[in-house]
Formats: structure tokens, C-alpha cells, sequence
């Protein structure tokens, strides 16, 4: 019987992480049943209000990348990371470090219910609701704690030299630590996060923190004293605005510091500046494929690595695909593009 109830309440957790907690959301407000079918069967009519005069502006455009390569881990993938030459992909129960190939070199035991994780200094860290644990790149145990609150629900992490940087769906706020698991303090947004469902996003750049503010769609900066500094994003379906009822879900940057998001309801990846300014649509709906869930993505060299169910794809700046997209004019020094043959 306790067997069965772990079971129902993983299945409740898988729902949640892959944006089911939407219709939990939806519901609280009072939206009538026909609206979270919508949800489900037409997003673009719930998450983006789409009239027919309005379709013009969530169409798909050409994607500037340019698939090259995919390969499928043993189960759904719930968070991965890139780190050197490898890939971590954290399923139920197990972890697997592939090499970038997809040739898998070895394979952990984990708990389950994992939320996220990231690879620093020669060490995994792992997510769970609430706790985080830290393993060695060969598996072996270094270190782990509790959330520093009984009601957390941890969604997302960075960690760098500032700490150890978590989102909390529950409590809406970010929890700092030290890369020992000393707590220092709590962040809050002064606009006050807003947090509908697990969209709770966090990364990190120069000593700076970038994380989501779902339900305001906006990306927040703070420095490693918890400071706010600034804050860009706007309500909208065209390009360069978050729509739906909670977007941005995911970020990353790349190596020279541009803002990457991945938004759900009808998926997209969009590159931003550090301050705020739209660049481009690097991937849309027709490159990312079927679904309506957020793509977890990361960023090594040149090439992009984007997830979908238990599906690593990887994607590269194709100049013939960007002759007709904004990234064929952006004058900046974007590492994705360096070193493309037409």
C-alpha cells in the first residue's frame, strides 16, 4: 500500500513538473472546464488569447539552427546539464552521463522526484522538493541538506563560486547557500514573485543571478548579496514578450552572457542581451517538434542541446536557415554563431 502512495504521488509530481500544475492553477481562479481543455487540446487559444486576426502573430518563423543530431535516454528526462565534453540527464531513480555523442560512459542510483541539477567544480549537484545532495562526478556521496524551510518545494537551481542559488515554488522566493550547504539568506522580488506553476527558472552569469518571474513574465537580476539590480520582459505574444499564464520556465546563458529562454504553451527558445534587449527567436514550435511543454535547454560551444520527453536533440547556426531571421543581422559577438559554413 505505501508502495502505491509513493507511486500516486510521484505520478502527481511528474504532472506537476511538465506544467499539469497549470490546471490546478486555472482552477483555484475559477476557469471553467472548457478553458483547460483548451489548455490541453488548442494552447495557443488559452495561453496567447489567438483570434484570427491575431494569428499572424504567433505564427512559427524559420528558425536560424539547424538540427544535427539526437539520441534518447532510458526514461523521461526530468533536469540535465553540459559540462566539459558530457551530458547529465537525471530520469527516475538514475542518472546517466553520456558523452556528447550520446554514448553512454556510466549510470548513478538517485532518489526520486528530482527537480534539477548542475554540474560545478567537479561535482553533481541534485535537487529534490526539499533537500539538495552533492555527488561526486563518479557518484560518490559528498555532502547533503535540508531545505532551510518544512514547506519549501524546490523547482530550480545555479550554482557558481556566489553559492548555491534555489527557486521555491512554495514560498516564492530564492534560497541562497553556500556551495557547503550553509544557509545565508532568502531573495525576494520587490514586484513580489508570482509563481501559478513549476516555471521557476535560475541561472547565472558574471557573478549574477537571472531567474524567472513566471507570473509577471519577466526575468529578474540579482547580485550574490541578494541585491535586485534590473529586470526586462514584457506580456504579449509577439516577439520578444512572454505570454500564457506563467513564462518564461526555463533559462540559460551562453558564453558570452546573453539570456537565453525557453517558454511553454506554444514552445519557443529566444536569445536576449544582458540588458534586457530582444535578439531572436533561435528555435520555434515547427523546429521544436509536437508538445506544448517548455524545452529544457543548455548551451556548449556553438551547439545548443535542447530536451523533450527522454529526447536530447542537438542544433547548430545554419547560415543558409538565418538568412531570412533576425540572428542573419545581429551585429553582436554571439559564440553560437562563430565558425559556421554556409
Amino acid at each position: 500500500m505505501a508502495e502505491r502512495e509513493n507511486e500516486k504521488k510521484m505520478s502527481r509530481e511528474k504532472f506537476f513538473r511538465i506544467g499539469g500544475s497549470s490546471i490546478a492553477g486555472l482552477a483555484i481562479l475559477g476557469v471553467a472546464g472548457n478553458n483547460i481543455y483548451k489548455m490541453i487540446a488548442k494552447p495557443e487559444k488559452l495561453f496567447y488569447n489567438e483570434q484570427p486576426q491575431g494569428v499572424a502573430k504567433v505564427k512559427a518563423l524559420p528558425s536560424p539552427y539547424r538540427k544535427v543530431g539526437a539520441f534518447n535516454a532510458q526514461g523521461a528526462i526530468c533536469a540535465f546539464d553540459v559540462a566539459g565534453e558530457q551530458i547529465f540527464a537525471a530520469t527516475n531513480e538514475s542518472l546517466y552521463i553520456y558523452d556528447m555523442s550520446g554514448k553512454q560512459q556510466s549510470k548513478l542510483s538517485i532518489g526520486r522526484i528530482v527537480r534539477d541539477i548542475a554540474v560545478y567544480n567537479g561535482e553533481i549537484y541534485i535537487l529534490y522538493p526539499t533537500k539538495i545532495e552533492v555527488r561526486s562526478l563518479q557518484g560518490a556521496p559528498a555532502r547533503e541538506w535540508e531545505a532551510c524551510s518544512d514547506e519549501s518545494d524546490y523547482c530550480s537551481m545555479t550554482v557558481f563560486e556566489g553559492g548555491v542559488f534555489v527557486t521555491d515554488a512554495h514560498n516564492k522566493n530564492i534560497c541562497q547557500y553556500t556551495l557547503d550547504g550553509g544557509f545565508k539568506r532568502f531573495i525576494n522580488s520587490p514586484d513580489e514573485f508570482i509563481v501559478p506553476s513549476y516555471s521557476f527558472g535560475i541561472t547565472n552569469f558574471d557573478g549574477k543571478v537571472y531567474c524567472s518571474n513566471p507570473g509577471r513574465h519577466k526575468v529578474e537580476c540579482y547580485n550574490t548579496d541578494g541585491e535586485f539590480l534590473s529586470s526586462f520582459g514584457e506580456s504579449g505574444v509577439g516577439q520578444g514578450e512572454f505570454g500564457g499564464c506563467c513564462n518564461p520556465v526555463h533559462l540559460t546563458t551562453t558564453a558570452s552572457g546573453d539570456i537565453i529562454t525557453s517558454e511553454k504553451g506554444i514552445p519557443r527558445i529566444c536569445c536576449y542581451g544582458r540588458d534586457g534587449k530582444f535578439h531572436a527567436t533561435l528555435l520555434d514550435k515547427d523546429a521544436l517538434g509536437y508538445g506544448t511543454t517548455a524545452r529544457e535547454v543548455r548551451i556548449n560551444g556553438r551547439e545548443l542541446y535542447v530536451v523533450h520527453g527522454n529526447t536530447i536533440s542537438t542544433f547548430i547556426y545554419d547560415e543558409q536557415f538565418a538568412a531570412n531571421t533576425a540572428c542573419a543581422d545581429c551585429k553582436e559577438d554571439c559564440p553560437l554563431r562563430r565558425n559556421t559554413n554556409i
